[in-house]
């Protein structure tokens, strides 16, 4: 039933990707925030989120319909005071595999270019002047590390 809830929300047919990411604790009701463990990684990528960084998550977050009292607005919230574990990445990247294989090449990387655009608001909303222009090495690093769960 879980993995059927899943491939309805997701659209994501693969079995094997959906028993993963069952596996890795994924259910339906966190499908959503799953779509945000991106951007708190690259918030955490230089070892701490500031206040910029996280209201660029929340509002990022509250575009994609996460909204607070919702379950995937607590774990997003518990994401900003303590780095998500290492598997929420592994589910992230499982979930964009089998979400690519059912789209074609424009709506994949329309999906990629979204994604860096995000990753990159959140990146450079606490660096540089006034808050504009400046990426740190590690934030990078994990933004070239999201765009390789897209195909090339």
């Amino acid at each position: 039933a879980t993995r059927e809830e899943l491939s309805r929300i997701s659209g994501i047919k693969n079995t094997a990707i959906l028993d993963r990411l069952i596996q890795l604790g994924v259910h339906a009701e966190t499908l959503v925030a799953l779509s945000i463990v991106p951007l708190a990684e690259v918030a955490w990528a230089d070892g701490a989120i500031d206040a910029k960084e996280e209201q660029a998550i929340l509002d990022r977050a509250a575009k994609s319909g996460v909204t607070p009292g919702s379950t995937s607005y607590d774990l997003l919230k518990s994401w900003l005071e303590r780095r998500p574990e290492p598997r929420l990445l592994t589910a992230w990247i499982h979930m964009v595999q089998g979400i690519n294989e059912n789209l074609p090449p424009e709506q994949v990387e329309a999906l990629r270019a979204g994604l860096v655009e995000r990753a990159r608001a959140v990146a450079s909303a606490s660096g540089g002047v006034l808050g504009v222009g400046k990426i740190s090495s590690a934030e990078a690093e994990m933004i070239r590390q999201l765009e390789s769960a897209f195909p090339t």
